[in-house]
């Protein structure tokens, strides 16, 4: 233990007081020639919001003292909310006790109302402790004192003011990047310098490069990094081939997505004598490049993970390596780690080693030919890919095996449709369709959970500090509240104090191909809290895996790399304690920063769909569609099409009747007609209105599918569920380059 947690831990006990600085010193033996280091370590830790000085210069920890540290989320009407970076509820900030603060800021907020009601506490910010925006991203607009620009994120309510000397040459509707000189105070905007103009909303690739610089992502490496990847040999070291395990005449295949560049997977697999399954997943030995601390690691480690924006890619390594020496290209030797798992039938890993290897992958498949082969028996591929087909068989059989073990002991599986937008030449979006997650997908996904599995509760018998990829059990007040949903849809679920994955994966099973199924499933998805990395192995509550890790992806992600490191060092004659003890530091710093920036990439990713999706139905206007009621609140509801696109049909829009909003059963009832709308209905609308910049998309109705409409006004009573285990568990989505992932599994979709 360090001494900055020694000090919180102290703070944090009941009988402890605040303390001035002199009384802090001589309760830890500070001697007067340490008295200036101990100075800075106190200032350095109010800095980071550990600690809080008081006006009589008394520290103690923010929770003891009525405060609370976490992330200022804005909203476009000037009030905001406090998200803790402890276990507590949010804190509302009313516009009048922002006291300067934007939306992004690192805060200390002061308690000013407990909860009470139902309604949230309340809080005022006294501290900024980081500003989360030193540019913001927005459209200029001049006059002819001084400009402004408006923040393209609403969550940004405050314009910039901008200076006419600071404009840089930005003319009125260009969309501009401002860095902040001023930040704002109670009654005044903030004031910046535009610098850089990145050009006119309609031109082309204007749109998603606003989105890259809305969110800070790098848009190329630094030319430190760029020139070391280039002085890295093509050809690997001999030393290498001698001291690794060959598995060069070991047949095994690549499976990605049609356009992935980065292939850091591929798989083998044997028939033993014994009848049980010899499964070989081979990762891409990445950390032989990137060495730690070395100008690619700095640079891996502050992006920590790769971005999909549908057309193209914000690598977390350079090219030289993402989609050449790295990439397990068919036909070439490669640097691999592999893990090789001996598989019964019943899915029981009953043996596995862990090995650095020589690799040659024999083919790169296609998650779209592999199912035409196992599918379709596609006579072509059949023909051309003859002496694979038995390992494809064997793979399919496997992948079910596996499958049915997770699902037994209560992964949760939440099988959502995914999206995939396609762009013409000019980046505009020309079709929004369904993206099949078919066997062969499903082949990869299983193969890379058991391995991930397995790495996870190796490395947690060794003791050694670790990257481990945990999701916590589901808060209590949001599964209540979906527990009484369900409840009033008919569905009764039972589970104790502590609830098992397997009691929820029941409800999704009973709730499978019912008009309700895309509702029920959204909500549980909601009532879960958000997978994350970890120094900590407290398991996957959605896999309802005891141990879990990110392994097999180290191009796109930053853990997977870490991990790579730490089982090479073990390999290698082992850890010892010195380095041991400095790696609880590294790993915690990494685990933290990857699980940070996983976030921004999502928020990145689908504000980059919604915008195509959004420009997609723009040309759509006066069309009509058959979709499902996927939401309803007071202001309406939300229709969900096919294609996965969502719109909004506003209450004053439903002319026949006044509705009125049953929060209980989430529906609305007209009036006079009695007439329900409730989620998983099947309606009929027409595209009204799409605003692009705002990403939101209209509908009205115009009927419903059913002849019975005007009929529909019985009591919402459905099949109702007998559980009699309580367990429950979560499946999660692949998400390798060329798929889509979908919005709804960003919480806790896996590889």
């Amino acid at each position: 233990m360090n001494i900055r947690e020694t000090i919180v831990n102290f703070m944090e006990e009941q009988a402890y007081k605040p303390m001035d600085i002199q009384e802090l010193a001589s309760i830890f033996d500070i001697r007067r020639s340490e008295m200036k280091d101990f100075k800075k370590l106190l200032k350095g830790m109010e800095k980071d919001g550990l600690i809080v000085k008081t006006r009589s210069e008394h520290y103690g920890v923010p929770e003891r003292m009525g405060l609370v540290v976490g992330k200022l989320q804005g909203h476009n009407k000037g009030f905001g909310f406090v998200i803790p970076e402890i276990e507590r509820p949010d804190v509302f900030i009313p516009s009048s006790f922002m006291n300067g603060a934007m939306h992004g800021d690192r805060v200390i907020a002061k308690i000013t109302k407990e909860e009470n009601g139902g309604k949230k506490c309340e809080g005022e910010i006294i501290r900024i402790l980081e500003r989360g925006n030193k540019t913001i991203v927005g459209t200029y607009e001049d006059s002819r004192n001084f400009g402004f620009v408006v923040s393209d994120d609403p969550r940004i309510h405050q314009d910039i003011f901008i200076p006419k000397t600071e404009k840089n040459g930005a003319k009125t509707g260009e969309v501009v990047e401002v860095e902040i000189t001023e930040w704002p105070e109670k009654r005044r905007n903030p004031e910046g310098k535009i610098i850089s103009i990145l050009g006119r909303k309609e031109d082309k690739g204007v749109d998603i490069l606003t989105i890259i610089k809305k969110y800070k992502l790098p848009e190329k490496f630094p030319q430190e990094v760029e020139a070391f990847a280039a002085q890295i040999e093509n050809e690997i070291p001999e030393e290498e081939y001698a001291r690794r395990t060959d598995l060069r005449e070991l047949r095994m295949v690549t499976i990605d997505g049609e356009d992935a560049k980065d292939l850091d997977d591929a798989v083998s697999l044997q028939r033993l004598e014994n009848g049980n399954f010899y499964l070989g997943v081979h990762i891409a030995d990445v950390s032989h490049y990137v060495r730690e601390k070395n100008p690619l690691d700095k640079e891996a480690l502050q992006r920590a993970t790769s971005v999909y924006l549908i057309d193209r890619v914000i690598p977390m390594l350079p090219k030289k390596l993402s989609n050449g020496i790295c990439s397990l290209n068919p036909q070439v030797d490669r640097l691999a780690l592999s893990c090789f798992m001996e598989i019964d039938n019943t899915g029981k890993v009953v043996d596995h080693k862990l090995a650095e290897s020589i690799i040659k992958t024999s083919e790169r498949m296609t998650y779209t030919d592999v199912t035409k082969i196992l599918r379709d028996n596609d006579e072509e591929l059949m023909k051309r890919y003859n002496y694979l087909i038995q390992d494809f068989k064997d793979m399919e059989e496997l992948c079910q095996i596996l499958n049915n073990k997770r699902l037994q002991r209560g992964a949760i599986d939440f099988d959502f449709t995914e999206s995939k937008i396609i762009l013409n030449e000019q980046g505009k979006a020309v079709d929004v369709k369904p993206y099949e997650r078919a066997i062969a997908n499903r082949i990869i996904e299983e193969f890379m959970l058991v391995c991930n599995e397995t790495v996870a509760e190796h490395i947690y018998w060794t003791n050694l500090p670790f990257v481990y990829r945990v999701h916590e059990d589901p808060d209590e007040e949001k599964l209540a509240r979906f527990n009484e949903f369900i409840h009033n849809l008919g569905y009764i679920a039972r589970w104790g104090q502590e609830v098992h994955p397997k009691a929820l994966q029941q409800i999704i099973e009973k709730v499978k191909g019912k008009k309700e199924e895309t509702v029920v499933s959204t909500l549980l998805l909601r009532s879960m809290k958000q997978a994350r990395y970890s120094p900590e192995c407290v398991g996957h509550f959605g896999l309802a895996a005891r141990y879990y890790c990110h392994f097999t992806s180290p191009i796109r992600r930053y853990p997977d790399l870490m991990i790579h490191r730490i089982i090479k060092e073990f390999l290698n004659g082992g850890i010892p304690e010195k380095r041991s003890k400095k790696l609880i530091g590294i790993v915690d710093y990494a685990a933290a920063q990857s699980s940070d920036m996983e976030r921004v990439a999502q928020e990145a990713e689908r504000e980059v769909d919604d915008l195509k999706k959004a420009e997609y139905m723009s040309d759509r206007i006066g069309e009509e569609f058959v979709g499902i009621i996927s939401s309803v609140t007071n202001f309406g509801i939300f229709v969900e099409l096919p294609n996965t696109i969502e719109g909004l049909v506003h209450i004053s829009d439903l002319v026949d009747d006044y509705y009125i909003y049953d929060e209980k059963h989430l529906s609305l009832i007209g009036e006079r007609t009695k007439k329900i709308y409730k989620l998983g209905d099947e309606v009929a609308i027409k595209v009204t209105k799409v605003d692009i910049h705002a990403h939101e998309i209209y509908f009205e109705l115009v009927g419903t599918s059913e002849d019975d409409l005007e009929n529909n006004h019985e009591e919402i009573i459905f099949d109702s569920i007998d559980d009699e285990d309580d367990s429950i568990e979560i499946v999660h989505q692949e998400d390798k380059v060329g798929i889509e992932p979908s919005y709804k599994s960003e919480v806790i979709g896996e590889e």
